[in-house]
């Protein structure tokens, strides 16, 4: 073969390895920066979701995001929105931010703490924040979002609902919410601009809906007399395709890592209906009991994270934003301790580093959980074989070898952790506004 020939097939070669590598890059090579998008769901339990095993309720656009990508069965994170997003957002526990009720919440500033949005500014992301905010203090954009449309309070619908939910703020304009304007489909519009002017540089997006918080109103799809609790739920999940279809229609997808999860365990008489094969759940939305905080939690990224994966690895919202700056190549904050674990190995399919333990709070109580044992501040040990529906706790934990070593292995996690030296709760203990605990009891809805 003469060279002449020989350099144009090794050019030829060259050239198509290249494009195969290349594709082989657009599918999660940690050379390329993929974009992030995170949707949280409020007040979304697992007996909410048709593919945890949900009697009642009927999910198909995110059961297909599980079928098509990975369900994590142990995924935890505080039972309270505003600490919830707190520990999501900073990586960090309440002890250490001061996120232990809903109030101090609004007491995180961006000089103390840095949220996910910052971190991977330092690797070229842009970033917006579409829907619930109320529990933070100032605006997104003072945390590092670089777009963000908001509205005041939790459970935001329609304009003529409550007083709060008259206006909404966009980039720092308040606008008034339009009578017959539904505020979902309005964060929607949002995030789909955001989406398309975003297109060609990485983004992260985090899509923090309204659904399933009450108020329970009525949805477009609402017919006269139907459920308004099954409507909220197909209502959620009929946006979560409309955001796949945008992604599909922009060529996004294939770029795009989704996580999908609740932000803590369903609320007051709702958790009554989120029964799975028959079984009540065990705890609900601001219980220190197992469904308070074992929340849905789906990854879904084509050709990355394996398809029809179940995960039962513990992995808690801390891990977040440690997994978010692993995929993008972002340094981690180093001024504060981190107390979230990447798990980005176990979405690309390996074993990675699994916790032994997740460590949960709220108010004054807290407990810390491994595989199969919880001990909680009073020092009650549980046996959580037969979670999420029974936890049994153990009385003569000295007398059974096993409960007594998963003792004394807790308590020693307990004791490196150390809450009891950070900031303590001030408030009444249970984790909720002081102005709702305040409020008369007997009402039938959580309030924010």
């Amino acid at each position: 073969m003469k060279k002449a020939h020989y350099l144009i097939i090794l050019a030829l070669f060259t050239a198509i390895s290249g494009g195969y590598s290349q594709n082989k890059k657009a599918k999660g090579s940690s050379n390329t920066k993929p974009n992030i998008i995170f949707i949280l769901a409020d007040d979304l339990g697992i007996g909410d979701v048709s593919c945890y095993g949900s009697d009642n309720n009927k999910t198909p656009i995110i059961d297909n995001l599980a079928k098509s990508g990975m369900q994590f069965n142990k995924a935890y994170t505080a039972p309270l929105c505003g600490p919830s997003r707190s520990r999501i957002l900073t990586g960090r526990y309440a002890f250490r931010t001061g996120a232990v009720n809903q109030d101090r919440v609004a007491e995180i500033k961006p000089e103390n703490e840095v949220l996910i949005p910052t971190v991977l500014k330092s690797a070229g992301y842009t970033s917006a924040m579409v829907g619930k905010w109320s529990q933070f203090g100032l605006t997104p954009k003072d945390f590092g979002f670089d777009d963000y449309l908001t509205f005041q309070g939790s459970g935001v619908f329609w304009s003529k609902e409550k007083k709060k939910a008259a206006t909404y703020t966009e980039n720092g304009e308040t606008k008034e919410l339009k009578e017959n304007v539904y505020m979902p489909d309005l964060m929607h519009d949002h995030l789909v601009k955001f989406l398309d002017d975003n297109k060609k540089k990485p983004f992260f997006l985090y899509y923090s809906l309204v659904h399933v918080h009450a108020l329970i109103q009525r949805t477009p799809d609402s017919k006269p007399g139907s459920d308004l609790y099954a409507d909220n739920t197909a209502y959620m999940d009929k946006l979560v395709g409309k955001l796949l279809a945008t992604l599909d229609d922009l060529k996004l997808r294939e770029n795009t890592l989704i996580v999908f999860m609740g932000d803590n365990g369903t609320a007051s008489i709702y958790a009554e209906r989120g029964t799975i094969g028959g079984k009540a759940l065990s705890g609900k939305k601001g219980s220190m009991l197992e469904c308070g905080s074992l929340v849905p939690t789906i990854a879904n990224w084509p050709g990355v994270v394996p398809a029809g994966k179940i995960n039962n690895d513990l992995i808690d919202s801390s891990d977040l934003l440690p997994t978010f700056a692993d995929l993008a190549g972002a340094k981690l904050p180093t001024k504060n301790i981190l107390d979230g674990r990447s798990f980005l190995p176990q979405l690309q399919g390996k074993k990675g580093n699994p916790k032994e333990y997740i460590y949960m709070e709220l108010g004054n109580k807290w407990y810390v959980r491994s595989a199969k044992w919880k001990l909680n501040r009073q020092g009650e040990l549980f046996d959580m074989s037969n979670a999420p529906f029974e936890e049994k706790l153990v009385v003569d934990y000295a007398n059974n070898a096993e409960a007594s070593a998963a003792y004394t292995r807790l308590q020693t996690v307990l004791k490196e952790i150390a809450p009891e030296k950070g900031i303590q709760d001030d408030g009444d203990g249970s984790g909720r506004h002081a102005s709702n605990v305040n409020k008369k009891k007997g009402s039938k809805e959580d309030k924010e």
